[in-house]
């Protein structure tokens, strides 16, 4: 079969390998799409584990079920989520099942960038979803982002009448925008962008502005006098993260979705002085993709029109440097090659 080794964003390679086997209470399923991440291509982030098959936003067709595997048959559409919690550990009976080791460790075999994916044990227990009728495997590649930006917006404490203020409109800012005002927020975007700012206001952004003209002052013009009672940073710029801090209101609250290399200094004394609390989000729970699940189906986020690239698994670096340069693209979702 064909995979795709990431080497680094300018070096990925098609190479052969043999389909996966399968054990007891495992499935093998043939990739239809799977999206590029944001952090596929942090370079900083991800060459420090090349080379390696990366891919985690899958959807497919069940091909092959194991002994014991009784939720699923050969036929089957399904979302594989890569990481699933243990339901066992400390972690997990607090309810605090992105912290659990497992969700940390557990992957798919050999990852979404190929035509077939092994799906461990855990995996069919707990990380895999029937997709309804009217969602296509291709829709499906929205299933694990959005997921991650609804944990991320609850652990926010993100709630109707509130202002919030997101720091980049690139496919995790857009989610959040529309998860944003689903909640009933005021939402004021930026991003570096003009295409992006554009789909910020189409995605239902009140405000969009240019990272240029954004200050903490045009904050308060925009938001009768007060900084944003919650901030959500979706880039990684230095700028993205100062802009950031200066924004927030007494009492508010600062998610960092998306982190820059370097630490994040933080203005303690201010901070303290406004009781302000800094949070960082990462990943999603089997729950949290259930719900995603049930808001594309119902037409509440519709994924469709942010998925504005589909390459073929062979023409996998064009993907990446689309979503590196960030220009007119969205969400590129990779899909098989022509038969």
């Amino acid at each position: 079969m064909k995979v795709a080794v990431y080497y680094s964003n300018s070096d990925i390679r098609i190479e052969e390998r043999p389909i996966p086997r399968i054990g007891k209470g495992e499935m093998l399923v043939k990739m239809r799409a799977c999206g590029i991440c944001g952090t596929d291509v942090m370079e900083w982030y991800r060459i420090k584990k090349a080379p390696r098959v990366l891919g985690h936003e899958m959807a497919g067709e069940v091909v092959e079920v194991g002994a014991g595997v009784e939720r699923f048959r050969e036929g089957d559409r399904v979302f594989v989520s890569h990481h699933v919690p243990c339901y066992r550990c400390h972690y997990c009976e607090d309810g605090n099942y992105t912290a659990c080791e497992s969700l940390h460790t557990g992957n798919y075999e050999p990852g979404g960038f190929s035509e077939y994916i092994r799906v461990p044990r855990e995996n069919v227990e707990f990380g895999t979803f029937l997709l309804p009728a009217g969602i296509s495997c291709e829709d499906a590649v929205m299933v694990e982002p959005l997921a991650c930006v609804f944990l991320a917006q609850k652990n926010l404490g993100l709630k109707k009448g509130q202002t919030v203020l997101i720091i980049g409109s690139g496919i995790s800012g857009l989610l959040q925008i529309r998860m944003a005002k689903l909640l009933g927020a005021t939402v004021i975007a930026t991003d570096i962008n003009k295409y992006r700012l554009n789909m910020a206001l189409e995605f239902g952004a009140d405000h969009a502005l240019h990272a240029s003209d954004y200050s903490a002052g045009r904050l308060k013009d925009l938001n009768q006098g007060r900084l944003a009672e919650r901030v959500i940073v979706c880039a990684g710029a230095k700028q993205a993260v100062e802009a950031g801090l200066s924004s927030v209101d007494r009492r508010g609250r600062i998610l960092f979705f998306a982190v820059p290399n370097d630490d994040i200094p933080l203005p303690s004394v201010r901070f303290w002085r406004d009781e302000i609390t800094v949070a960082f989000s990462y990943g999603a729970a089997p729950d949290d993709l259930k719900k995603a699940l049930d808001l594309i189906e119902n037409g509440s986020v519709n994924v469709r029109k942010m998925i504005t690239h589909k390459i073929h698994l062979s023409d996998i670096q064009q993907g990446f440097s689309l979503v590196s340069e960030g220009a007119e693209s969205l969400k590129v979702a990779i899909v098989p090659d022509r038969q």
